[in-house]
């Protein structure tokens, strides 16, 4: 895992973000630059398949992701830890609480994809499908998420940040361990259920993939201990449309405890 991450902070509160699907350890627009540094330490990994550690075999799943997220953990000295997991790792983050409960300080989706993953209709799935090896499927996707409001040039850079990160293998196998999340057994559904950690979803506004009702059936009545922001004037990408808002929110929230 060495160099498979970006390192923001030095705080005593660690935090791991995980990346989405379109994403990678240096996918993260300008969050970065608003984070505190002093009450925090922020690892952004990249996961297989992307970024520093394209190439690097593997499933490709999120339980697998996870697994990584704890070894990093482990290498990094840190017993107990908050996560951050962008869209399809909000998959992957819960699948850490599965695996290592204790460890768990807080739990923060952004854009999260749930524990049941993303009701996607015959041709919604086949568009996700084919985006593996068509970038015109991967425009539209991002488009669609961020509410049809944003510039061609944006969307450019987005798709050509995950092309260039991401290996085909990786990003079209990864589809089915998070967006149909809900027909893996054991159920992660079920195994986090009920679980008392402090959790936010933070959602935009424009993303109409994750809607503030959908969050709230999927998310707020899993986690007992859960809350909801929506976030104004961002799609599916805050990091990238409102990073200041977004960096707030987050620290907020995990400077509670």
């Amino acid at each position: 895992m060495a160099g498979s991450y970006v390192t923001v902070g030095s705080g005593g509160h660690h935090v791991i973000a995980l990346h989405g699907w379109f994403g990678s350890a240096l996918g993260w627009g300008h969050l970065p630059d608003y984070l505190n540094t002093a009450a925090f330490s922020y690892v952004f990994p990249d996961l297989r398949g992307y970024g520093s550690r394209r190439g690097e075999p593997g499933e490709y799943t999120m339980a697998e992701a996870a697994t990584d997220a704890i070894t990093l953990a482990d290498q990094l000295g840190w017993d107990r830890f908050s996560l951050i997991g962008h869209s399809m790792s909000g998959v992957a983050i819960q699948h850490v609480l599965a695996q290592a409960p204790h460890r768990v300080r807080r739990l923060i989706g952004v854009a999260p994809v749930p524990a049941g993953g993303l009701p996607l209709g015959e041709s919604e799935w086949s568009l996700f499908v084919s985006a593996a090896a068509n970038p015109a499927s991967r425009a539209m996707i991002v488009n669609y998420s961020t509410g049809n409001r944003l510039s061609q040039s944006f969307i450019d850079q987005v798709v050509g940040h995950s092309v260039d990160n991401s290996d085909e293998a990786a990003f079209g196998g990864y589809l089915e361990s998070w967006a149909r999340a809900g027909t893996v057994r054991p159920s992660l559904l079920d195994r986090v259920k009920g679980i008392d950690v402090p959790v936010k979803v933070i959602t935009g506004e424009y993303d109409p993939t994750q809607p503030a009702e959908f969050m709230e059936q999927a998310w707020l009545q899993v986690y007992p201990n859960s809350e909801l922001e929506v976030l104004r004037g961002a799609g599916h990408y805050p990091m990238f449309e409102t990073p200041i808002t977004l960096a707030v929110s987050i620290e907020e929230f995990l400077l509670r405890g």
